[in-house]
């Protein structure tokens, strides 16, 4: 492997490493992430499964009264067991159908929180779903940027691709001042060369933060 290949992937490693630990810090919890998830499209999918429901039993009512004929057909001598099999057919349908819905929705939404091109990344699971499945929610959950988090010296919130605070200009990205390579701000040595790296105490309300050197 040539030495800019070897660059190349050393990078996108440490790039990788850094995104992991700013998502450690994220701490979401189901039913918050569940909430970003708009209300209209999770209601009009329990309208459409009620709509559902009521047209596959008036279908095998008229059915069963005029010929005599029920879904599924094994149950045709008894309407009531044939009535609760095919609305258990329907629920489990329906249930994959709105989970992968819902799923969709919630990577539109993920995306423009996380700056990203939710547009993009939305047509992207949409595509590879019908050959490849959940690969596309795979990868999106994979590659997906952190959320913007408080800037550690003035707590007003930054994108996770900013090198620097818009608002205060503090270091975001503080590099090891010894070998000048970018650290994370969890660190306390250098992962390359085991410099002890400095603190110092952040603004009221905010975290602790390396200090910061020229990178």
């Amino acid at each position: 492997m040539s030495d800019y290949q070897q660059k190349v992937s050393g990078s996108f490693n440490e790039r990788m490493r850094l995104i992991r630990l700013r998502r450690k810090k994220e701490n979401l919890r189901f039913w918050e992430e569940f909430r970003i998830i708009p209300k209209g499209l999770i209601w009009t999918l329990v309208a459409l499964f009620l709509i559902a429901q009521m047209i596959a039993f008036s279908v095998n009512r008229w059915g069963a009264v005029h010929y005599g004929e029920v879904f599924p057909f094994e149950l045709r001598d008894n309407f009531a067991l044939a009535s609760v099999a095919l609305a258990g057919i329907i629920t489990g349908a329906s249930i994959f159908i709105a989970s992968l819905t819902l799923l969709i929705a919630y990577v539109n939404r993920d995306a423009k929180r996380r700056e990203m091109n939710s547009a993009l990344w939305t047509l992207l699971v949409i595509i590879l779903l019908p050959a490849w499945g959940f690969v596309g929610f795979v990868i999106y959950f994979l590659m997906r940027e952190p959320l913007p988090y408080p800037c550690p010296q003035c707590g007003k919130a930054v994108g996770a691709r900013f090198n620097f605070c818009p608002n205060c200009k503090c270091n975001l990205h503080p590099s090891c001042p010894n070998c000048k390579r970018e650290v994370a701000e969890t660190d306390k040595f250098c992962p390359y060369c085991a410099h002890e790296l400095a603190f110092k105490e952040a603004a009221p309300g905010g975290e602790a933060s390396l200090e910061p050197s020229s990178q």
